[in-house]
């Protein structure tokens, strides 16, 4: 019964777009998914079974669509280098001792985890939320630059922060050669695209409805992750790194519609609606343990971030703090990877996501402090200086 079983899959993700479609949206359409997951599947009702097929396949698949829209925010802000370098550096030096406090405290034995936990932030999540308000001016360019290089340089080291002593050296191996598969496409992408034969093509494609582009990107984000399931590379590095290698051959928007469309309308709503699935909060809810290790994740992640703002951001350090803690991209990322591999139990993946999802109230208090108006960022018209998140 394939079509009853995607019908109640798509029929949950619309739950998100419906809680964040009012004039103040409740929730951002992520964590709706996400809870419509939780009450079909082992926390509630049990009638969403996310270990049946076909929904291992939807949820590789929109996973890596997921990490392939993270990669298309990874643009280089030169303007902005000199700060955003410090923040971030400032971030993940706070989160070391704090992700010592962390073990001391609760005894979980995954401190290089937490580090990249706490360090890190989800553009997936903030960006929108930038966008919806339409901000402009120095301190946003600073937030959005910030947000951008922690969720790039966190998810490609989520994977090694999950990885075991034993199976550290075939990860980075197959890593490798992801990396090196997406520098070649990179390079002959560039060399390429202005020949006439690729403009003659791209004119045919529009033309005729070919959606050639989008052909080529998806082929790219399957070979990459094709290398990952044959090798112990990781499939987050794959879809990451097609997500950089469009990014950096600035691809036109027509193809950033189309990879939304497909992203969007179907495969990352799915897969957070079988990642709200897989969790367990019954077991969270009845674990102290698990449940305090969330509440002191995301307070540490919070302080780490408004710190490292208070001693790099140009102006309203406070709310570029607050904003830039926004999580759930990356947690989300981190409980899916760590229940694949085994080394995450389900209380403690459960634990991760709840830490993001309560990163997201301290972060929409800074981007209202960020909307009011003042001289670094204000309201405007017409088109938005804030990256887009064309794929999630």
């Amino acid at each position: 019964m394939i079509f009853t079983d995607l019908t109640v899959l798509v029929a949950a993700g619309l739950i998100g777009p419906l809680l964040a479609s009012g004039k103040v949206p409740l929730v951002p359409a992520v964590v709706g998914e996400l809870a419509a997951g939780i009450v079909l599947g082992r926390t509630g009702f049990d009638v969403l079974d996310p270990s049946g097929q076909p929904y291992p396949f939807l949820h590789d698949v929109g996973f890596a669509l997921l990490m392939f829209g993270a990669g298309t925010h990874f643009v280089f802000h030169r303007g902005q280098l000199p700060r955003t370098a410090m923040a971030l550096a400032i971030a993940i030096a706070l989160a070391v001792p704090a992700a010592f406090v962390i073990d001391s405290v609760l005894q979980l034995g995954r401190i290089p985890l937490l580090i990249v936990l706490l360090g890190g932030s989800s553009a997936a999540v903030l960006f929108p939320m930038l966008e919806e308000r339409q901000l402009r001016g120095p301190n946003l360019a600073f937030v959005t630059a910030w947000v951008a290089a922690a969720d790039s340089v966190t998810l490609v080291a989520l994977p090694l922060a999950l990885s075991t002593g034993h199976n550290l050296a075939p990860i980075l191996l197959g890593d490798l050669a992801i990396v090196g598969l997406g520098v070649t496409v990179f390079l002959l992408g560039a060399r390429l695209a202005g020949r006439r034969t690729a403009r003659l093509l791209r004119k045919r494609s529009r033309q005729r409805g070919w959606a050639l582009q989008l052909r080529w990107a998806i082929l790219l984000l399957f070979g990459l992750a094709a290398i990952a399931e044959h090798t112990h590379g990781s499939s987050l590095i794959a879809g990451f790194g097609a997500g950089v290698v469009l990014a950096q051959l600035r691809e036109p928007k027509r193809l950033a519609r189309q990879l939304s469309g497909l992203a969007d309308g179907f495969f990352v709503p799915a897969f957070f609606v079988l990642l709200g699935a897989t969790l367990d909060l019954r077991g969270l809810a009845t674990d102290p343990r698990a449940l305090g290790f969330g509440v002191l994740l995301a307070g540490c992640a919070v302080s780490v971030h408004v710190l490292a703002a208070v001693l790099s951001a140009p102006s309203q350090r406070i709310a570029s703090g607050l904003a830039a803690s926004a999580q759930l991209g990356l947690p989300a990322a981190a409980a899916a990877l760590g229940l694949a591999n085994g080394v995450l139990s389900e209380t403690v993946a459960a634990a991760i996501v709840g830490a993001g999802v309560l990163t997201l109230v301290p972060a929409a208090v800074g981007v209202a402090l960020l909307a009011r108006h003042g001289p670094d960022d204000v309201p405007r018209k017409g088109p938005q200086v804030a990256p887009s998140a064309p794929t999630l």
